[in-house]
């Protein structure tokens, strides 16, 4: 997977892009269709704010984290990014399965109806 790596008032070192790097590895294997990750991370007031964009089977993903420090902040939007990522997969194996078919409102309708009731 390629991460992208951008920064506003802070400059992407190469520490900063192997942390990256090392952090998305464990969720680029579990999500092998996953071609690129867009990732900002912005300091403004003292807070960092980490922004993660991908797309993964057709669908837009985007997950965000704000901290005073840096790597909690990346922590805390990879969390986001994969429990958004799990979601999509399951909408996706869910729609791969048959919906049953529901007969029994017409089956007791038609019994009732031949019940000779006082």
């Amino acid at each position: 997977m390629k991460i992208n790596a951008s920064g506003h008032n802070i400059e992407i070192n190469s520490t900063i892009r192997e942390d990256l790097e090392e952090k998305f590895e464990k969720i680029s294997n579990r999500y092998s269709s996953l071609i690129s990750l867009d990732v900002t991370i912005t300091k403004e007031h003292g807070e960092y704010e980490v922004e993660l964009r991908t797309n993964y089977e057709g669908a837009a993903i985007a997950a965000s984290g704000k901290d005073k420090v840096m790597y909690p902040a990346i922590n805390k939007a990879a969390k986001k990014l994969e429990a958004g990522l799990a979601h999509r997969k399951g909408i996706l194996k869910d729609n791969l399965h048959e919906k049953p078919v529901v007969t029994a409102p017409e089956i007791a309708y038609e019994k009732i109806q031949e019940m000779k009731l006082p």
